[in-house]
This record gives structure tokens, sequence and C-alpha cells, in this order.
């Protein structure tokens, strides 16, 4: 198998979900010397973004996206050692956490994997993040986006402590803020004066892509 095969079988190994061929192939094409950025940029990340395409258009679904994120997931600790010092896809770095009184993980852990597998930095703060732990990792990562997620309505106005937080700090302007979870509709987010609203875990790559142009003027 050539090595373009080889990508393109990585490709439909996500696309599948299937984690022992992802690592596998990942690990035959280090070894027939695929330069690491080119495994990520040509293998694994077409099949994360053709399986966001299909989601779109109703022919996957939730635990369909779920057992290919864990796939994606296996890709990238196989590559991961081999990507130091390498160039990898410059998409964004976006800060992401469930805010402060919310224990909620699995919801912000898929975004993440699922940003991180199109390209994103992502910088994953965990679970009940305050606004100071927030601010702080958008000044030191010099973030696009800051990501919130909740799944309590009781816990959905830390989203505009953020916002104000970031105001204060001096970086209302230059990092832009998504929103998310359960209980959060495109209205509440424009209420906490958020710059993007995602409805679920696919349309947030979207919605982080597209916060990322906005704030680059691209």
């Amino acid at each position: 198998m050539n090595r373009n095969a080889v990508l393109t079988a990585l490709q439909t190994a996500v696309l599948d979900g299937d984690q022992h061929e992802t690592g596998r192939l990942v690990q035959v094409a280090l070894a027939d010397g695929s330069p690491p950025e080119k495994i990520l940029s040509e293998g694994l990340i077409p099949g994360m973004q053709r399986l966001g395409e299909l989601f779109k258009d109703g022919h996957a679904f939730l635990p369909e996206i779920l057992i290919s994120v864990r796939a994606m997931s296996r890709g990238l600790d196989e590559l991961r050692p081999h990507l130091s010092g390498a160039a990898t896809p410059d998409n964004g770095t976006v800060v992401l956490g469930t805010v402060e009184g919310d224990m909620h993980d699995i919801g912000k852990r898929l975004v993440g994997m699922l940003l991180e597998g199109n390209g994103f930095a992502v910088v994953d703060l965990g679970v009940d993040v305050s606004a100071e732990a927030f601010t702080e990792a958008a000044r030191e990562h010099s973030a696009d986006v800051v990501a919130l997620s909740a799944l309590l309505t009781t816990t959905t106005p830390q989203f505009r402590t953020v916002v104000e937080a970031l105001s204060v700090a001096g970086l209302g302007e230059t990092v832009k803020v998504m929103v998310g979870g359960a209980p959060v509709t495109q209205a509440l987010a424009a209420d906490v004066g958020a710059d993007g609203f995602a409805p679920d875990c696919v349309t947030a790559v979207d919605e982080a892509a597209r916060l990322v142009a906005v704030r680059r003027g691209t």
C-alpha cells in the first residue's frame, strides 16, 4: 500500500470508528516515512471532517460521532509524540471548560476532541472552572476562543461572569466567547454577551472556525 493509500485508509478507519485500525495505520504511515503533520492533516482530520458533514446531512448520529472520536483519539495518541516540533494545522487556539458550579464533563470533552481532531489547539481546563481561571488561561495561551459549557440552568449565569471577567482583563475585544450545553439557546448566548453559540458538538467546530476567522479578520 503506497503512502497516499495509507492516508486514505486512515480517513476511512476514523470515519468507521475503528480504533485498532486507526492506530495501526498511523504506525504504518510513520514507518513508511510520511511526515507526522501530513498524517494529521491528510489522514486523521479529513476523516473527522467527513463524519461532520454526514452528521449535518442527517446521515450520522451521536453514537457514531462518539466511536469515531475514540478512534481519532487513538490515532492522535500514536501520532502526538512524533509531532513535537512539527507544524500542525493552525486553525486557532480554544480554551475550553465547564463553568464554575457545574461538574458535567462528557459533552465538553467530546467538543474538545472534535476541535482537536479538526486542527485546533485545545486547552481543556476541566469542570467547575472559575472566571478567573478562564481569563488567566486565555491570556497565557493567547486564545482565539474561550468555549464555555454548562448543563445546569443554575450555572448558565456564569457565562456572563466569564464574559465580564475577560472584558475587565482587557481581553474582551481580542478573545471570542462561545457557549453551549443542554439548556443553552441562541437567545441566552446573546443575553450573556457571548459571541457564538453551538447547539451540538459538530456545530461547535464550525462555530469555533467562524469565530477564529472573525477575530483574525479573514
